[in-house]
């Protein structure tokens, strides 16, 4: 194996043990909080949590052990039915997201008619739709033998051996990332944007008071004016820095491995291998990082985790106490005689 063979292949394990963690503590912290569980955003993100899992597990030791062997690592079936699945994961997870951007434009925006608008059911059917939406390509692909071990990707994914095929394949794969990749980009960038507009609306609104404020409490100490001022400046960055990780990590992860997919479709352009894998590890990287944007950074899960350590540490020190007054028990009885 060559320096970058060997690089790739440290970037693939690193990506599934970082994945398999933060997506199994989001798990916990679902399992552990009734509040999480009652609210309907929570089965976007467990939706979303299973198919990184599912990725960690199935697509990405696979494609660790075609950089390693060069070669496909399993048999047909093992390899289409990965491949199937990783179609599947990939376009549920987009869909999922671009779910959760719509729960966020309804809450911030229809705020008095969100728990109307946005009900368990509603969430249901939603989910209902990602999985037939995303079920519905991998099963075209599966069944006109559009699914093997891709050498450019060292995975198993879609791919297309026959020449014969290839005008249909192209547009299976056009039709394929637009509605995939660029209708989840185009519902998150606008519901966001709208969550945005109506965010900077507040922000102006709270600066106004403030301002009146300030100009009215004329004893005011400078440094608490001055507090005041930076939480203005804090508050006005806050949501477009939250706007920006959604949108960003989307479109940093998932964009490379979409325009590469599409440009090998050209006999003219040819790719690097290397730059192969390069973008299938990061649109790998979204499951690393969706269980951060969407949860674990949240003061919710925060204080879920903390929670969940808390009584970890208590049982363990309970614990450690009994066993160390154990000894002391059974001596009672020798003092007394």
């Amino acid at each position: 194996m060559s320096i970058w063979e060997l690089l790739l292949a440290f970037l693939v394990v690193l990506l599934m043990l970082v994945a398999l963690l933060a997506n199994v503590l989001v798990l916990m912290c679902f399992l552990y909080s009734a509040d999480i569980r009652k609210q309907v955003p929570g089965l976007f993100i467990l939706n979303l949590t299973f198919c990184n899992l599912l990725m960690a597990v199935s697509s990405m030791p696979l494609t660790l052990a075609g950089i390693i062997y060069k070669s496909q690592p399993a048999g047909d079936q093992v390899c289409h039915a990965v491949g199937f699945l990783e179609t599947f994961l990939t376009t549920n997870s987009m869909l999922s997201m671009a779910a959760l951007s719509i729960d966020r434009w309804i809450a911030v925006v229809f705020p008095l008619s969100y728990h109307s608008k946005m009900r368990y059911r509603d969430a249901a059917l939603i989910l209902s739709y990602t999985w037939l939406h995303s079920a519905s390509f991998p099963i075209v692909a599966a069944s006109l033998s559009w699914v093997g071990f891709h050498h450019l990707y060292a995975s198993c994914t879609l791919y297309n051996k026959r020449p014969e095929d290839r005008t249909q394949f192209v547009i299976f794969t056009g039709v394929f990332h637009a509605l995939s990749f660029l209708l989840s980009l185009v519902v998150l960038c606008f519901t966001y944007l709208k969550v945005l507009k109506v965010a900077r609306f507040h922000c102006k609104r709270i600066d106004v008071i403030t301002m009146q404020t300030l100009v009215l409490l004329v004893d005011i100490h400078p440094s608490v004016r001055e507090r005041c001022l930076e939480e203005q400046r804090r508050r006005r960055q806050r949501a477009t820095k939250k706007i920006s990780t959604f949108i960003g990590t989307f479109i940093l992860c998932f964009a490379p491995y979409v325009i590469t997919r599409l440009v090998e479709l050209s006999s003219v352009v040819h790719i690097n291998s290397h730059w192969g894998i390069i973008s299938k590890c990061l649109a790998y990287s979204k499951a690393v990082s969706d269980p951060f944007v969407y949860s674990l950074l949240r003061h919710q899960y925060k204080k879920t985790w903390k929670d969940i350590i808390n009584k970890i540490l208590k049982r363990s020190s309970i614990n450690s106490s009994a066993l160390a007054g154990e000894p002391r028990s059974r001596d009672l009885p020798q003092l007394n005689e």
